[in-house]
């Protein structure tokens, strides 16, 4: 491991002032960036501990402030998330080990990195997020694992977290804090598509600290799923997951939410299947054409071409499910 430089932060304020340059990385929980570090995959000169930041689940008017240092347990457990937003409960809840979910963070669980095996062999594999112009060997080698959507010819890693999955759905804020002040992002806009540069995965700047999410009321969230496709029933990344929320109204689709992960290099919002939802009959027909216009653009891979149905049947079985539990 090489050497670095540890301090403790104890508010935003003094994180910020510490973490000001692109040699720092900030540690919460550090179920990601110190298995990074172990492979020297990442290779910080300093890492500011920002566990002394708001672990905090409060209602802000209407609206739900989840701090960044809360742990996924606490979040996954907490009475409104589970009342009001169960999709984001039950992604938490498939999401690595309970003992992971113990120490991760709500803002390392969203800047945790892909799991591609050729972004961790830093001895023997090609990757262009890992070092900028070497090439992907994911895009010939084993890519089962791998983006349907979104991927491009520099990288076709998939983003692994589960809990993001759910909030693209629930149309979540990211609140920042950097060197140039506050500011907020929507969570669909955090996170970045490969395109030639996929060493830049987000839209953060040096030293730019995540502060907290925030969850908009969203009545029609207290009817949503989360369900996961995966090698086994637990600590398994997705093949596919999908992240739903849905309104019917005299058996049309009123309003709904939707989201895909294990698919794509970012959380991935499925805005072209809910538009073809609003106003259709809500039953598998519609959802079977909601399903198909989404995946239209899917680009599978040698290994992968599994994924456009499994996305399919998984889109259809959980609307399904949420339609019926409105009939």
């Amino acid at each position: 491991m090489t050497p670095f430089s540890y301090s403790r932060a104890h508010d935003a304020a003094e994180a910020v002032a510490l973490g000001g340059d692109a040699a720092t990385r900030y540690l919460g929980g550090g179920t990601n960036l110190v298995d990074l570090m172990r492979q020297t995959v990442e290779t910080p000169d300093r890492l500011v501990d920002v566990t002394a930041l708001s672990a905090e689940i409060e209602a802000r008017g209407e609206a739900l402030w989840i701090g960044a240092a809360v742990r996924n347990t606490a979040v996954a457990a907490h009475e409104a998330v589970r009342t009001r937003y169960p999709l984001l409960s039950r992604a938490i809840l498939a999401g690595a080990s309970a003992q992971i979910r113990n120490m991760a963070t709500v803002a390392g669980n969203i800047l945790q990195r892909t799991r591609c095996a050729y972004f961790y062999d830093d001895e023997g594999a090609s990757c262009n997020k890992r070092h900028p112009g070497e090439g992907c060997d994911a895009i010939d080698g084993f890519n089962r694992m791998h983006a349907i959507l979104g991927g491009s010819a520099s990288c076709v890693a998939t983003h692994p977290s589960d809990m993001c999955v759910a909030l693209a759905a629930l149309d979540a804020t990211v609140h920042l804090r950097g060197q140039g002040g506050e500011r907020s992002v929507a969570l669909t806009q955090l996170h970045r598509l490969p395109q030639d540069r996929p060493d830049l995965e987000t839209i953060l700047r040096p030293g730019d600290l995540i502060t907290a999410i925030e969850l908009a009321p969203l009545p029609m969230a207290r009817n949503s799923l989360y369900r996961k496709v995966r090698d086994r029933s637990s600590y398994a990344f997705a093949l596919v997951s999908v992240a739903a929320a849905l309104e019917v109204e005299d058996g049309a689709v009123k309003a709904v939410r939707l989201a895909l992960g294990g698919v794509a290099p970012k959380p991935w919002r499925a805005s072209l299947a809910e538009q073809a939802l609003i106003g259709k009959p809500a039953d598998a027909n519609s959802f079977h054409a909601a399903a198909e216009a989404e995946l239209e653009a899917a680009r599978p891979l040698r290994d992968n071409g599994f994924k456009i149905e499994l996305a399919r049947r998984a889109i259809v079985a959980t609307l399904s499910e949420l339609a019926g539990d409105q009939a």
